[in-house]
């Protein structure tokens, strides 16, 4: 007996809506660059610092200078590659739901990001306590920490809720070890490196992934 043509339309669109909400959405390569770049070149940043504190690395104020400047700068650079890459290929309003939601929610928390910035700065130049603006970094990581828990209720991915943990423990240590520059300055390179850069190449394989035919 042959099958029932409008249990068949309903299954499909079923399917269909599915696809929509969950789908196997790549993540933005805008974002995956974001977090790679930042996670590598930052760290590296930290991993530099480390040195400095510890007596291993004594270059001059204008080398040092240059060299905090010049990771900024590469950044800048590799993250407007990226947007333009995006943009190229028009992936900006392509994708799931599901991940049209993430990438909304991580560009929500680069905002909040931003005026933690300007908060704990100038706090920091106002109270000249340098002390002040290392708070801020543990404010990111707790952001993330909630942005990475949201990713993982919508995708369900292992790598994403270990992530979220990670910024979670991360944002409390940074929080109380903000006296205490060499162990502040080594969780902060670790968790740079781990709960940055490697989330990014996860999500920068993703996206360079082939599209899967529906």
């Amino acid at each position: 007996m042959p099958a029932n043509p409008r249990v068949q339309s309903a299954e499909a669109d079923l399917a269909f809506m599915r696809s929509i909400v969950e789908g196997g959405g790549r993540p933005p390569l805008t974002l995956a660059i974001c977090y790679l770049a930042g996670g590598l070149l930052y760290g590296l940043q930290c991993l530099f610092h480390v040195g400095q504190v510890i007596g291993l690395i004594r270059w001059p104020d204008l080398a040092n200078l240059i060299f905090v400047v010049m990771i900024t700068v590469t950044f800048l650079a590799i993250l407007t590659w990226a947007i333009l890459r995006d943009r190229k290929d028009g992936v900006a309003n392509r994708g799931a739901l599901a991940t049209r939601t993430l990438s909304a929610a991580f560009s929500a928390t680069g905002m909040a990001n931003g005026a933690v910035i300007i908060i704990f700065g100038v706090g920091a130049i106002r109270d000249q306590d340098f002390a002040i603006w290392l708070y801020y970094a543990s404010i990111v990581f707790a952001l993330q920490a909630a942005a990475w828990y949201m990713a993982w209720t919508l995708k369900r991915k292992g790598w994403m809720l270990a992530t979220a943990l990670g910024g979670w423990a991360t944002a409390v240590a940074l929080g109380v070890l903000v006296r205490e520059p060499v162990l502040y300055l080594g969780v902060c390179t670790v968790a740079l490196f781990l709960l940055f850069a490697l989330p990014g190449w996860v999500m920068f394989r993703e996206a360079r992934a082939p599209a899967k035919a529906g």
